[in-house]
């Protein structure tokens, strides 16, 4: 078989050249041994018609067996032969030939230097692309974080506005104005509440001297 990888035919027919010529060899010598086995048949058919015949099966089967070596060996002579002139002749593309997949490389030919480039410029585009698209996605998540932040704000302005309508229902003015009463009334009624506490200590303190 030849050695030749023949990319180029492989890439137009769709297959190997030399796959083609194996599966060829492969099916010429199955029906060599088919047609040995058929011999073998006739000649045991013929054989028990024949009175006085001292010639055993097993005889017959060692001659077949001889003929076939013999048929085999110029059958290889003959396929390689016939191997040569296909692959030659027939599933060989001349050097000149070019496929129209392939035309492009014609009109825009380049070195071995420029498809590097190309490549390497490849490269780091693709890198770009991979580190813009971790960025957008960092980003989305951001927005995503962002959007709930702002409807727990909208939440709390909703708070806000309703607190505001309840003080201007009950005639306490503006909400901020309220709010800030609010928070000195809280804070006077900590005190007074840190005062008592104090208070009641010392009196559990006098009640357990006396």
């Amino acid at each position: 078989m030849s050695v030749d990888p023949m990319a180029y035919e492989t890439q137009f027919f769709g297959f190997t050249p030399q796959t083609c010529m194996l599966r060829i060899y492969i099916a010429f010598q199955d029906y060599l041994f088919e047609m040995m086995l058929v011999v073998e048949g006739v000649m045991l058919k013929k054989l028990d018609v024949i009175p006085g015949c001292k010639i055993s099966p097993s005889q017959i089967r060692k001659c077949t067996e001889k003929f076939l070596v013999f048929m085999k060996e110029h059958f290889d002579k003959l396929f390689a032969k016939m191997e040569e002139v296909l692959l030659q002749l027939v599933l060989n593309i001349p050097k000149n030939v070019l496929l129209p997949e392939d035309r492009v490389q014609e009109q825009y030919p380049y070195s071995k230097e420029e498809f590097q480039a190309l490549q390497e410029e490849l490269q780091q585009l693709q890198q770009q692309c991979r580190a813009e698209a971790a960025v957008e996605q960092e980003l989305r998540a951001e927005l995503e974080e962002q959007k709930v932040v702002k409807a727990e704000l909208e939440k709390i302005l909703q708070c806000f506005d309703g607190l505001e309508n309840i003080c201007r229902e009950h005639g306490a003015g503006n909400f901020k104005e309220s709010f800030a009463l609010l928070t000195q009334s809280s804070k006077k009624l900590q005190d007074v509440l840190k005062e008592v506490e104090e208070k009641s200590k010392k009196m559990k303190q006098y009640d357990q001297l006396m």
